[in-house]
């Protein structure tokens, strides 16, 4: 039976209830040293009895390892975030860590106080979408004191970790190819277009080049905007700066703003594209209030899948990421990398796929 108390049992009370010094009751418990099979069960039995629970922060002091992984990302309201913390926290649970989740809501100052805050915290490994891209000496000193560091989503120039990104511009790139195909040919796109690109919006179409620049190192809405342009010109098409909204705010109320100018200009584009779930929220709710109809009125195309997309009218066809496989990549790496410091880095490069429902007309 087990003894409850109103504080936890000591290791000394395990120790004195197996017959053991509690140094032995440290090594059986904390799962370092030797000690006999039969010290062990007896060890076991008694904190099973009294109800012992191991002090984790106390046997890192030990052994150095916290069995813990921290993880920063940039919304956790966020449905993409959800579903990567969720394989994050499926591999992690599987190897025997737990997870400390942090938010840094798209800050940099925010996400400089989570690193430092896990960091205080002692976790094994981090894993981080960035909001830097350019100067992260936060995750450069996290990688100087040893503590390994997986990005995921977003990669900073320079700094050499694991990583697990998607292939955005390829996947928006034959989306948009499928969307000229219908006979869309003036097409809108809407997206954050955050930081990481010093160039403004008209500089990097005139100058972006898929071949001449390694584009892993763009912010995604970047990388979806390069597909975008891509698929233009692979079409004879040039792009025109006008159906190209850069919304600086990440807010569904900004896109919506952006989104009800686009709609109601001269010569207004017969089909937009959005570059993540925000952006979709903002001009779904730019087309009901200008009483548009998808894709009667106007086709859509998403990126990111997101659940009350195939439940909307005629349903949005998306493109949807492996989120929670990212998530579960993501923590592979970080256990792999802790077993075993001197692996060469990998950079896993995920699949999207397009999501085909309803939401694209044929344009004639």
């Amino acid at each position: 039976m087990i003894q409850r108390s109103s504080k936890n049992a000591t290791i000394i009370e395990v120790a004195r209830r197996a017959g053991v010094s509690s140094a032995t009751a440290g090594r059986v418990l904390g799962d370092y040293g030797y000690s006999s099979p039969e010290v062990q069960e007896k060890v076991r039995a008694a904190a099973a009895a009294l109800g012992y629970r191991p002090n984790r922060l106390a046997k890192g002091l030990i052994t150095g390892k916290t069995q813990t992984i921290g993880v920063v990302v940039g919304d956790i309201e966020s449905p993409f975030y959800a579903s990567v913390l969720r394989g994050i926290g499926d591999v992690a649970r599987r190897g025997g860590f737990g997870v400390i989740v942090t938010n840094s809501d798209e800050n940099a100052e925010l996400e400089r106080e989570a690193v430092q805050l896990l960091l205080e915290k002692q976790v094994d490994g981090l894993i981080v979408s960035s909001t830097f891209v350019d100067e992260p000496d936060h995750l450069r000193e996290a990688v100087a004191a040893r503590c390994p560091v997986v990005q995921f989503d977003r990669i900073v120039a320079g700094l050499e970790t694991d990583s697990v990104v998607v292939d955005n511009v390829s996947v928006t790139r034959s989306s948009i190819a499928a969307m000229i195909e219908a006979g869309h040919n003036r097409i809108g796109i809407l997206a954050e277009l955050g930081p990481g690109q010093r160039d403004d919006v008209g500089s990097f179409v005139a100058n972006a080049d898929l071949s001449s620049a390694d584009v892993r190192y763009h912010h995604p809405s970047w990388q979806r905007l390069l597909g975008y342009l891509e698929a233009h010109r692979a079409a004879g098409i040039e792009p025109d700066l006008q159906l190209i909204r850069r919304v600086a705010v990440y807010s569904s109320e900004a896109a919506r703003k952006e989104a009800l100018d686009l709609l109601t200009m001269r010569n207004a584009p017969s089909a937009l594209f959005t570059a993540d779930g925000v952006m979709s929220t903002g001009v779904l709710e730019a087309t009901s209030a200008l009483k548009l109809a998808i894709p009667g009125d106007v086709s859509l195309l998403c990126f990111d899948d997101l659940d009350w997309m195939q439940f909307v009218a005629q349903g949005i066809t998306a493109i949807a990421q492996p989120a929670h496989l990212i998530g579960a990549a993501a923590a592979e790496l970080l256990l792999k990398r802790l077993a075993e410091v001197t692996l060469p880095f990998e950079h896993r490069v995920l699949a999207a796929r397009l999501v085909e429902r309803n939401s694209i007309a044929v344009h004639v």
